[in-house]
């Protein structure tokens, strides 16, 4: 822990002693509360010179939600919010000082927890999220260092940095996602609308960890763990004991096959007391599935809604990210979308111009592709199989599983693909290093708007380069063509996203 040097005084009022934690928006420290004369945590953001004045606006009014998100639910296992206050125009959280671990201590170095005692600290929790979810209030950022291990057995959640108010805006640009993906909802990937399901998946992946020592779906790189949160199934919690019923029914893939709060305390409660299984009901057991295979349709995609225009780009985002890592980890797997690239190489021609042709005849070596869900046809290699699908995505993979074709669809369409590439590549560009852009332009493609953008960037063996193509009108649908491969072979493949473009057909 450092100490400060200063010993600063914030607000006129909190003395800054000792810095007992650090995160990637701020860092806590313990203080002084000179009017009160008691100790406090202080919750202070770090400074953000990259940001935009109106990114900094959007962070500091997050903080100050969480400020009065928190304030909002009282119960003796969420942490206490005394105050808000500003420091040299940043906003900082006073609370409660625990002088606790955290769950995170207690799991450090793949360190595991019996199902009993992993039962009885997600009986906290469990308490918390009732009590939150009650208030109308989503932590959206449940994991093991939000959980404080206090003295007594407490157990106390904390840092609502990033909880979402019932009937309030979002506060994310568009394209964005925040939360810490180890443990973020399978919906939450795909883009879709959390709810208080998404938090007990959350709580189920933080259970996973504390009897398994490891999160349930990581991966090498964020990408490739948000794939496999989105489509792989779950490897079983054979340790978990008896809280694998439980653990692996609040991991179900979609929301309305979990648990409810309600009995997931009930279950915990069981195994907590040393019972040597928990009952969990058979709506939640029985659907803990793989997204639906190729061809299936099972899984359809959400309807346009009030808003929806506003958050289109928020579901394109993921799936691109997803799919990037997918096929640099997983061959014949769906969603192949990646996402990197690298400045100073010359862009290659445009794929599209003005007078783009009609569709072309199928190639010798190429069949076509039929998608009712998708309304699309389209042709691809032969030897090309399809992978799973997400929603509104078909990915087909060659036989390395190193290079993939995928065809989405953003439905309402917005003035410009450009723009939409755009709030992608905003927050692609913080959060993933490796990513370095060839080009982004505006073009149009069968008379309609549309862009183009290429990139590349670095999987875990080798670098990676990709194309995407999106068209379409404002208020209808737009449709995209990505392809996705190892850079070294770029020339090889390069001609198949032409043939998939030059062969491209929608029925809409």
């Amino acid at each position: 822990m450092a100490v400060s040097d200063d010993r600063r005084l914030v607000a006129g009022r909190y003395r800054l002693t000792e810095r007992i934690g650090r995160g990637g928006m701020g860092t806590v420290w313990r203080a002084e509360d000179e009017v009160l004369a008691r100790e406090v945590a202080l919750k202070q953001l770090h400074a953000q010179p990259h940001l935009s004045d109106d990114q900094l606006a959007t962070l500091y009014e997050r903080t100050r939600r969480e400020a009065r998100s928190a304030a909002r639910v009282v119960h003796p296992n969420v942490v206490v919010v005394h105050d808000v206050v500003d420091d040299a125009g940043r906003p900082c959280i006073v609370m409660e000082y625990v002088p606790a671990p955290t769950l995170a201590d207690l799991l450090k170095d793949g360190r595991i927890l019996p199902p009993e005692e992993a039962a009885r600290i997600g009986l906290g929790m469990i308490a918390a999220l009732r009590a939150a979810h009650a208030a109308g209030v989503l932590h959206r950022d449940i994991k093991p260092g939000n959980v404080l291990l206090g003295t007594g057995g407490r157990v106390v959640l904390t840092d609502f940095g990033i909880a979402l108010t019932a009937g309030t805006s979002t506060l994310t640009q568009t394209g964005e996602m925040i939360g810490s993906i180890d443990y973020m909802a399978p919906e939450r990937v795909r883009g879709r609308t959390p709810g208080p399901a998404s938090d007990l998946w959350s709580l189920g992946a933080t259970l996973y960890q504390a009897v398994t020592g490891r999160t349930p779906f990581r991966r090498a790189t964020a990408m490739e763990t948000a794939y496999a949160i989105a489509v792989d199934p779950l490897e079983s919690a054979r340790q978990a004991g008896p809280l694998s019923s439980l653990v692996e029914a609040l991991l179900a893939k979609e929301p309305e096959a979990r648990p409810s709060a309600e009995e997931t305390e009930s279950a915990l409660r069981t195994v907590a007391a040393g019972a040597s299984t928990a009952a969990v009901p058979r709506a939640a057991t029985g659907t803990n599935s793989d997204v639906a295979p190729a061809g299936s349709d099972t899984e359809t995609s959400a309807q346009p809604t009030p808003g929806r225009h506003r958050n289109r780009n928020r579901r394109r985002k993921w799936p691109a990210l997803v799919s990037a890592g997918a096929i640099a980890a997983a061959a014949a797997t769906a969603g192949a979308l990646y996402t990197a690239q690298r400045h100073g190489e010359p862009p290659s021609a445009a794929p599209t111009s003005p007078a783009t042709p009609a569709p072309s005849a199928v190639p010798d070596g190429y069949h076509l592709v039929h998608d009712q869900r998708l309304g699309v046809s389209f042709p691809v290699p032969d030897d090309w199989k399809a992978g799973r699908r997400t929603g509104d995505e078909l990915t087909y993979t060659d036989r390395s599983g190193l290079a993939g074709i995928t065809i989405g669809t953003v439905a309402p369409a917005g003035p410009n693909p450009l723009a939409h590439f755009r709030d992608i590549e905003a927050n692609t560009k913080v959060n993933y290093s490796t990513y370095r852009k060839l080009r982004m332009q505006q073009t149009t493609f069968r008379g309609q708007p549309a862009a183009v953008w290429e990139f590349t960037f670095k999987g875990r063996a080798r670098a990676f380069r990709s194309i995407d193509l999106g068209y379409g009108k404002e208020g209808g649908r737009e449709y995209d063509i990505y392809l996705s491969a190892p850079e070294a072979q770029w020339d090889t493949y390069r001609p198949v996203f032409d043939a998939v473009r030059d062969g491209f057909t929608t029925s809409g």
